[in-house]
């Protein structure tokens, strides 16, 4: 089921429409980004941070092993969804402006084993709200959660562009990467990080690592480092070091590159029309980088990449991108998310039980924002009861996922279940 050919008249309001969207939507969508008093300047050479301990991959894995072991289906199965606060209450809309965790959201926190919340805008107010909303779904999860945020810098930064927030706003990563300096960047990762760790966030859905090839793309702008490939990986690698240098996870994006799209996925389907060469010269470079930089997730795009694939399937749904290329020829290890599920380019063909699924047996670890998170969950877990999905394969990116969580701190490294993580989850405050 593909979208009819528009008019002329609706292609109008469509361009409309995705000029909105740059200001504000879903996932990693741009909203969030007051324009005054931006860092215009470099910061320190040397950005002043705790020392952080971290566990060896190694450890983690040897650790998550074990902590699979302790955990039922159920649980393996809701670790496989990021959720917003509305899919988990939505009583009063699905746009409401949950600014605390009510008690049927700490309810399907805990009946659903979430793997993770993000937060947008409309979550974030004072700090001093934003750490106590934060400590309270981690105090009402079985298994410590991801919080997640969209804090690219620039436009899209749900933290800095709110003033009463007091962490530092930074001009568009295209006019930080005219500065073509690393240095910036790694300390720039290392700011967002120690402020979005103080108030409980330990993963960010940064840097963007698309090339801007077109002057056409609305999606992700300014928002790209810039069009030199090398230039743009260099950077991506030094925000990479930065930010995870803080124990807050980095996240590349959007794979398998959407610089040169012409269209936005948020409200329509979206093909580019780029060979594997021209993706190998050209997109992949940022990526390779990141990866081999240590980048713990890659968000991966709903656009379409028909002279590679031959099909018109979203990347987000493509065994070819996900597990071919992304896991066998770049040799990524971490975490695979997809973008939110709840755009235009996957509900307009998919419903939410149907592009989980699809997503999760094309090689994706996590779902985010599943348009109708109860319907997804409950699909995917059918198929794991029913054999459709085996033993291994859930396991296999339950592994990825906890692997995260115990090398980033959210796990306690002395805890080997469930039981004891929400246990210890109950006695820990939210970093001041």
């Amino acid at each position: 089921m593909f979208r009819k050919k528009i008019n002329s008249t609706y292609g109008i309001i469509k361009a409309a429409v995705s000029l909105l969207l740059v200001i504000s939507l879903t996932g990693c969508s741009l909203s969030g980004g007051d324009k005054k008093a931006e860092n215009t300047k470099a910061p320190a050479s040397t950005v002043k941070q705790a020392e952080v301990k971290t566990l060896s991959k190694e450890d983690a894995f040897a650790k998550a092993a074990q902590y699979l072991k302790n955990m039922s289906v159920e649980q393996k199965v809701g670790q496989l969804f990021v959720v917003n606060l509305e899919q988990l209450d939505s009583s009063k809309g699905s746009y409401y402006e949950w600014k605390k965790c009510s008690k049927k959201m700490k309810e399907a926190i805990k009946k659903n084993s979430i793997g993770g919340v993000i937060m947008f805008s409309r979550n974030i107010g004072k700090r001093k709200q934003t750490k106590k909303l934060i400590k309270e779904i981690q105090k009402a999860a079985d298994i410590p959660a991801f919080v997640t945020v969209d804090e690219e810098g620039g436009e899209v930064a749900r933290i800095a562009g709110n003033p009463d927030m007091k962490t530092t706003k930074y001009p568009s990563m295209e006019d930080v990467g005219k500065k073509k300096d690393a240095d910036y960047v790694n300390n720039m990762g290392k700011t967002i990080g120690n402020d979005i760790k103080k108030l409980g966030f330990n993963v960010d859905f940064a840097p963007v690592a698309d090339v801007k090839t077109s002057n056409l793309n609305l999606e992700i702008g300014s928002r790209s480092f810039g069009k030199d490939p090398d230039k743009v990986a260099e950077l991506v690698e030094a925000f990479v070091k930065g930010i995870q240098s803080t124990n807050v996870s980095a996240t590349l994006k959007h794979f398998p590159g959407q610089g040169s799209s012409k269209g936005d996925t948020h409200i329509e389907n979206v093909n580019i029309d780029s060979s594997i060469a021209a993706l190998r010269k050209v997109d992949f470079v940022p990526f390779e980088k990141g990866i081999k930089a240590g980048a713990d997730f890659v968000m991966v795009s709903h656009i379409s990449v028909s002279r590679v694939t031959e099909t018109a399937q979203p990347a987000s749904m493509s065994e070819l991108i996900m597990k071919t290329i992304l896991r066998e020829e770049l040799g990524f290890e971490g975490v695979i998310i997809t973008d939110a599920m709840d755009m235009a380019s996957i509900t307009d063909k998919y419903s939410s039980e149907e592009a989980a699924l699809g997503a999760f047996e094309a090689g994706a670890d996590i779902i985010l924002m599943p348009m109708d998170f109860e319907e997804a969950y409950k699909n995917i877990l059918s198929a794991v009861d029913s054999g459709e999905i085996g033993m291994d394969r859930l396991d296999e990116s339950v592994q990825r996922i906890l692997t995260v969580k115990f090398m980033r701190g959210i796990i306690p490294e002395n805890v080997d279940s469930p039981v004891q993580a929400a246990t210890a989850q109950a006695v820990t405050t939210t970093p001041q």
